[in-house]
């Protein structure tokens, strides 16, 4: 989720803790803002992409103590981390492409959010009448066909669209 939202398509591993940064950079991105929790290496890629710096992957060898055991409760932090990365997803597209320079791929995942959620109350509709009558209705079934085909269309558009435009900022 996080090569999504942040527009770093390349980083395979964006949680390992470690982060090395430019002079440039810390006074370019807003780090009064920046999240303070587990979430901060997540929300630190999406500033850096809105200001388009260059973003490379180290490799590095991890080393645990025998028996460590992590403090992480992921009932927690997954609903907190996906909603920064949601809003931070929509806060990257707003920034780049409508306020610094117009691009519309921020149309394309729009138009794909819409069908996409739009699909939802058509799959229950489509699943409750089937058993309920044992029948589906053509064109609810040909509704819920197109908005998922045409909401993942223009979703992997959007990515493919984002993909390039910040493939310069592989480092």
């Amino acid at each position: 989720m996080t090569k999504i939202t942040s527009g770093y398509w390349h980083i395979a591993d964006s949680q390992s803790g470690y982060t090395a940064i430019a002079l440039v950079a810390l006074k370019r991105i807003p780090l009064e803002k920046i999240y303070k929790d587990y979430g901060m290496p997540n929300d630190l890629l999406i500033k850096l992409n809105q200001y388009d710096f260059r973003v490379s992957d180290v490799h590095i060898k991890p080393v645990y103590n025998v028996g460590e055991k992590s403090g992480i409760k992921l009932a927690h932090i997954i609903p907190r981390i996906s909603w920064l990365l949601f809003k931070g997803f929509w806060k990257r597209l707003f920034f780049k492409y409508v306020i610094r320079d117009f691009h519309p791929l921020v149309f394309f995942y729009l138009l794909s959010s819409i069908l996409l959620v739009a699909s939802v109350p058509l799959s229950i509709r489509f699943f409750y009448i089937w058993f309920a009558n044992g029948d589906i209705p053509d064109i609810n079934a040909m509704a819920l066909v197109f908005a998922l085909i045409s909401g993942l269309q223009t979703m992997f558009f959007s990515m493919w669209f984002d993909m390039e435009y910040n493939k310069n900022l592989k480092g």
